[in-house]
């Protein structure tokens, strides 16, 4: 096949579709780790990431093999798979159904697998001894941390207003030290427009190799050119914004490499390819794992439906009736650690309600904080707001610790504070390490919004950024009329009903946005709760949602409040609104509210191996201080072990106990008979949660490329990422202390309605019908009337006969066999 001349532009788009697509740790929000190759069935896509670029996405065979041993993967099962999968066997493939089976459990395979990516560039080494990447790469990474530095570094970098390669020109200008080691690549430089192809020319020397010869740097550093790519397209990620884009980085790191070798080799050096190579100028798949990788899929497949099996076994037995509550109700996010909050206060209080919806609580927003510089979005990522809330009158300040003041980085300020201070600093290290308490370092998920401020949420008109200062009477009905109806409470509204946000706290934790509210972009969704209760309780909002078929009593109150889910604490706001009665009323509820989350921190403590003979109140505290000590690697276990999203009414998994695995998004499939409300929470469910259960997918089954690593030598780089040492690349993922215990299983959606009704909805909106055609996520339907169960496969339904019948474990009995390890955490069974 003839090769296409080099375009350089193509060549940009293409790399940056592979790239990783992290932002900035203060919108750390999770996504699909291979979002490049979605349009790949899983396992294809899996099999081309690891061809291409070595990644391990599958578990290796030996961890399968010994999973089944364990009995954690069902043999009938993962031989209905073999069967099912036979017909996706390589072309060249002429085993029969008995020799897959044995080769399952018992062949042998080599574990060398060489990625495409990489190969063209090895040959610097192998033909000229020299290593590139060690000479470019340190330069490169700490012009590239300098420029782009959101406060860490005492002076900002010289005439960062301007693009990066302007800059670099400043700085070559002006420094008593060149950045370069030859003339020859300072003054390809400083021409105005150093062109790409003579460059590579100069490197490569066969223009058929240059897309190929770019992959690899880029990949040799995704973290930094991921990154880099995600600016060029959402600059707003950072603060202080910088001119960078892929073009740039591109060409500096190419002149780079220039002079590195005009300085060992001389003016006249060989370019890479002045021998011709036997390599591919495309990446070529590897034919000779495709065996092993059909395998591999086998088990995933059993892995997974070993699970999936009990799970749909005991949702069946569940019922579609709606939870009718006399006392109070309460909306959380559909987060599956607000999940298990939910369960414990239902268990403590059977006359309350509680309801899963997606946690901005249909409000699309940006956030000024009193005395705020910046705004910041309260919604999932890819909605662009058109309003903004205003905070005033905040009381809170933030206090200024004296042993952070600038002028302790002074050479005069420095050496009098150090002197004269230094060992108070070393005196409240000593305390925090032995007696771990709140201090100013930690960050508190409660001072993203003062509750005693007030917050402008009616318009007046104005527009700030081109965005509307709050919202009309109108737009506050739609928001809060459209989240009612989609939970299905448009009626018999308790006298209290709670709208509770979820954020975390944390010290020492450079993930703390990705404790937080992912559909608040990462931030805690407490500005959400508040004003959703504060529109809810406007009478003018009630008249025009009583038009609409949503009546609220007069003597409903809308209550917001913020789960703190790294303590395990609630905070409430404006009780002010209550009457007498209601404080009464609050009261009670007040104590059903900390039993729960008493019983949420022992479940929880379940996988911090805190001793489990501890009052239960002693152990609430033990996780309290969890989130403020300074060595603590897992405040919280975040998503660890989610598998399941469930969209129906509670009384469908109200008999099961599912641990803290399912995202839970209410529904009433009977008020929804056209599937439009439907259509709208998978819209949001599918990507969002399918994101989050991918990433800890990938992250788990490859830490080295597709996670972040251990925690405990990475350092934060410019307020904006994390790498490891001094000047490695940006690691993107998620780090190991968040996803060791995880099983790396796709999500299974559950969703509790007629299936004609849902595959009309699916067919009309292409971004969720690709998830689900190329198996992303694993998409099931319960019938609410005959309780039938239904997957999606092929474009269609089938009937799904679940095998297995449900684990009985008494809850008790699973708490204390884990404790005494006797039973892993994910094996905790189905409780009846």
């Amino acid at each position: 096949m003839e090769t296409l001349p080099f375009n350089f532009g193509q060549s940009l788009k293409l790399i940056a579709h592979f790239l990783p697509h992290q932002a900035a740790l203060k919108d750390f929000v999770h996504h699909n780790t291979l979002h490049a190759f979605q349009n790949l069935n899983f396992h294809q896509a899996n099999k081309q990431a690891a061809d291409w670029f070595g990644f391990q996405t599958y578990l290796p065979l030996n961890s399968y093999r010994e999973l089944f041993r364990k009995g954690r993967i069902n043999p009938e099962i993962l031989f209905q798979k073999a069967r099912e999968r036979q017909a996706f066997l390589p072309k060249d493939s002429n085993k029969n159904l008995s020799q897959i089976e044995e080769d399952l459990i018992y062949a042998s395979f080599s574990s060398d697998l060489t990625p495409e990516i990489g190969k063209l560039r090895k040959l610097w080494k192998e033909r000229f001894q020299i290593q590139l990447e060690k000479i470019t790469q340190p330069i490169l990474f700490r012009l590239l941390s300098n420029f782009l530095d959101q406060g860490v570094a005492i002076w900002e970098f010289p005439s960062s207003n301007c693009s990066f390669l302007e800059a670099i020109r400043f700085l070559e200008k002006t420094a008593f030290n060149s950045i370069f080691k030859t003339d020859f690549a300072r003054e390809l430089l400083f021409k105005e427009n150093p062109k790409i192809e003579y460059l590579l020319n100069l490197v490569v020397g066969d223009e058929r190799f240059f897309e190929r010869y770019l992959f690899d740097p880029q990949f040799q550093h995704s973290g930094w050119s991921g990154f880099v790519s995600v600016l060029e397209h959402q600059p707003s990620t950072l603060l202080k914004q910088r001119k960078i884009d892929l073009f740039q980085l591109v060409i500096f790191e190419t002149l780079l490499e220039v002079d590195a070798l005009v300085a060992k080799f001389g003016k006249n050096f060989q370019p890479l390819l002045a021998q011709p190579t036997d390599l591919n100028p495309k990446f070529q798949g590897n034919q000779s794992t495709e065996y092993l990788f059909h395998l591999l899929g086998i088990w995933q497949e059993a892995y997974e439906w070993s699970y999936f099996d009990v799970v749909l076994c005991g949702l069946k037995k569940g019922n579609s009736q709606q939870p009718k509550a006399k006392q109070f109700q309460a909306l959380f996010c559909i987060d599956d650690r607000s999940y298990s909050l939910r369960r414990n206060l239902e268990n403590q209080n059977k006359d309350c309600a509680t309801y899963g919806t997606p946690g901005f609580f249909g409000l699309e927003f940006y956030f000024q904080p009193d005395h705020g510089k910046f705004s910041t979005k309260c919604c999932p990522a890819p909605i662009e707001p058109k309003f903004l809330i205003k905070e005033f009158n905040r009381e809170k300040t933030t206090k200024k610790h004296a042993f952070l003041s600038p002028t302790t980085h002074g050479l005069f300020g420095g050496l009098v504070q150090s002197i004269g201070t230094g060992w108070l600093a070393g005196a409240q290290l000593f305390r925090q390490v032995f007696a771990p308490n709140w201090s100013e370092m930690a960050t508190d998920c409660s001072t993203h919004m003062d509750p005693k401020a007030s917050l402008q949420i009616l318009t007046d008109g104005s527009l700030e950024n081109g965005l509307q200062v709050g919202f009309t009477v109108e737009q506050m009905a739609e928001r809060v009329g459209n989240v009612l109806r989609s939970i299905g409470l448009t009626s018999d509204f308790a006298p209290i009903v709670y709208i509770i946000g979820h954020g975390a706290s944390s010290v020492n934790n450079p993930y703390y946005a990705g404790y937080d509210c992912g559909a608040c972009c990462g931030r805690p969704g407490s500005v959400n709760a508040r004003i959703f209760a504060q529109m809810a309780n406007r009478q003018d909002v009630r008249s025009l949602l009583a038009e609409k078929g949503v009546f609220i009593s007069e003597k409903t109150v809308f209550i917001g409040g913020l789960h703190d889910t790294t303590r395990d604490k609630i905070s409430f706001f404006d009780l002010q609104l209550l009457s007498q009665n209601s404080i009464e009323l609050h009261s009670k509820h007040h104590l059903d509210f900390a039993i729960a989350l008493e019983n949420n921190a022992v479940e929880r403590s379940l996988r911090f191996q805190i001793p489990s003979n501890l009052s239960p109140k002693k152990i609430h505290e033990s996780v309290k201080r969890r989130a403020v000590s300074l060595f603590e690697l897992r405040p919280e276990w975040n998503h660890t072990d989610n598998a399941l999203c469930i969209v129906g009414g509670s009384n469908r998994y109200a008999h099961l106990f599912l641990d803290k695995r399912p995202f839970v998004n209410s529904y009433n499939h009977a008020s929804d008979p056209e599937g439009k409300i439907l259509s709208g929470i998978l819209g949001a469910a599918v990507p969002v949660c399918g994101g989050i259960n991918l990433e800890y997918y990938y992250s788990h089954n490859d830490q080295v490329h597709l996670g972040a690593g251990t925690k405990l030598p990475q350092n934060v780089v410019g307020l904006f990422g994390v790498n490891h040492g001094v000047d490695g690349d940006l690691r993107t993922g998620l780090p190991k202390q968040m996803v060791e215990i995880h099983e790396a299983i796709r999500i299974l959606f559950v969703i509790e309605q007629k299936p004609d009704i849902v595959l009309k909805t699916i067919e009309q909106t292409p971004n969720i019908l690709s998830w689900l055609e190329n198996k992303w996520v694993v998409f099931s339907v319960i019938h609410p009337e005959t309780n039938e169960v239904f997957v999606f496969n092929e474009g269609r339904f089938e009937v799904y006969e679940p095998q297995l019948k449900p684990t009985k474990f008494e809850r008790k009995e699973q708490y204390k066999a884990v404790v005494q390890h006797e039973l892993p955490v994910f094996e905790m069974g189905i409780n009846h």
